[in-house]
């Protein structure tokens, strides 16, 4: 090594120094305990490459800005949140989150997010599509976009799945709708195993389906439409399902007690454990919906609980995807749908607040042990470097390597754009 020779203990504590001073963060025995570094492969690739997958995280409810990664010092909206140092000079982040502000050098922070809507679903709506929702058509979510741009990773299962509440969810938009998320509403039940009623033999399901196929395809003769086309290969998928060992994915009861116990024994934490599972599996988009965010009374009464769950998951999360090798091909993307007022109402919460905003990126295509943009000093409204949420939708786009500038066509003939209009934001990316 031109001269310079290293030992094998002076060649770890060289990769443990380098990740350290990279990612803000040493990830040196992994997730429990385990020694990740013991080769020549340092944590700080884990934003090198595109993401294949997705892990969206969604504060569902409006999740507030200053009591979570923008806190604020000397002022009344501050509220009873306090800052506390990262492992990142200078940033900061709010005292309920000591796990991911450890982690934070993996981390970019987006604090100049706003919108033009303070009601929830038009919001949940355009968070999740980057379009307005309008009644002519309905747009697709990213994770109709990364199944239908990049396929099917494990062609045995689903693409892109939802965990918790769907929220009149936009699925698969003008695209096919198989493309839509599969819906596990718990993860601790998962999928349960797929078995036909007793009364219904495979032979006769057989036939039923047969039958299904020629009557369709009679009507599709005269009649195009891949809606039909696409329910049914729905119905041959789960078909194929029935009793596979593919199932086993969706079984968070397989992993070891103390794994689930790391990640939180709350329905949060366990849909991030499942959704780790599923991107193991080959899953291109999970979503894990975490409601209950809408903190109109008594916010320091609730905010304790939701915040702990989100800092234990998430930080066991990127902990567990790093020692599996995932991280450096997954981006983990934390959002909610428009922020909390600065001002505390009469009843010791936050209303809603479109004005300014802030969403955690992490790992595959991303430049982590930053903070984009910036709030002003009372949380109100955007100082510096403005995020449209078009333009973070694009960049969550432009980290999974999908097409920004393709013009794709809804049935009306009109073009969209992935991640909408606007431009990604390249100091986010790797």
């Amino acid at each position: 090594m031109s001269g310079i020779e290293f030992d094998l203990e002076d060649r770890r504590q060289f990769i443990s120094r380098v990740a350290r001073q990279t990612l803000g963060v040493s990830f040196a025995g992994g997730f429990m305990g385990s020694q990740i570094l013991d080769n020549e492969t340092t944590a700080a690739a884990v934003s090198s490459g595109k993401a294949k997958h997705v892990i969206y995280l969604f504060m569902d409810g409006a999740m507030t800005h200053l009591d979570t990664f923008d806190p604020k010092v000397g002022v009344e909206e501050a509220g009873e949140t306090k800052p506390i140092a990262t492992r990142v000079p200078g940033i900061q982040y709010g005292d309920r989150f000591p796990k991911l502000a450890y982690l934070a050098g993996a981390i970019a922070v987006v604090r100049s997010l706003n919108t033009e809507t303070g009601a929830h679903e038009p919001a949940r709506y355009l968070m999740r599509t980057a379009y307005k929702q309008i009644n002519s058509i309905r747009h697709p979510a990213l994770g109709a976009w990364m199944v239908d741009r990049m396929g099917r990773e494990n062609k045995e299962l689903p693409g892109n799945f939802l965990i918790g509440s769907g929220n009149r969810h936009p699925g698969a938009g003008f695209l096919p709708p198989s493309l839509s998320p599969v819906p596990i509403a718990n993860a601790k039940s998962g999928l349960q195993d797929i078995k036909l009623p007793s009364y219904l033999s495979d032979d006769l399901f057989s036939r039923r389906l047969f039958l299904a196929s020629k009557f369709d395809k009679e009507f599709q003769s005269t009649r195009k439409n891949n809606a039909v086309e696409a329910y049914n290969q729905l119905y041959v998928e789960t078909q194929k399902l029935m009793g596979s060992e593919h199932l086993k994915v969706f079984n968070i009861n397989d992993e070891p007690a103390a794994v689930k116990e790391q990640y939180g024994d709350n329905s949060f934490g366990q849909g991030c454990l499942l959704a780790r599972r599923l991107v193991q599996a080959g899953a291109r988009f999970v979503e894990v919906n975490d409601g209950g965010w809408d903190m109109h009374q008594e916010i320091y009464d609730r905010l304790d609980s939701k915040a702990s769950n989100v800092d234990t998951a998430v930080s066991a999360l990127m902990r567990d995807l790093h020692a599996k090798g995932l991280l450096g091909e997954t981006l983990i993307v934390l959002t909610t749908e428009f922020g909390r007022k600065p001002k505390l109402n009469a009843n010791a919460g936050r209303d809603h607040h479109p004005g300014a905003f802030s969403s955690l990126l992490a790992g595959a295509g991303i430049k982590g042990g930053q903070v984009y943009g910036a709030s002003d000093k009372h949380g109100h409204s955007v100082e510096t470097d403005g995020c449209s949420v078009s333009a973070f939708n694009k960049t969550i786009a432009a980290a999974a390597g999908l097409p920004l500038e393709e013009d794709f066509f809804a049935p009306n003939g009109r073009p969209f754009k992935i991640g909408g209009t606007a431009d990604p934001i390249t100091e986010l990316l790797a």
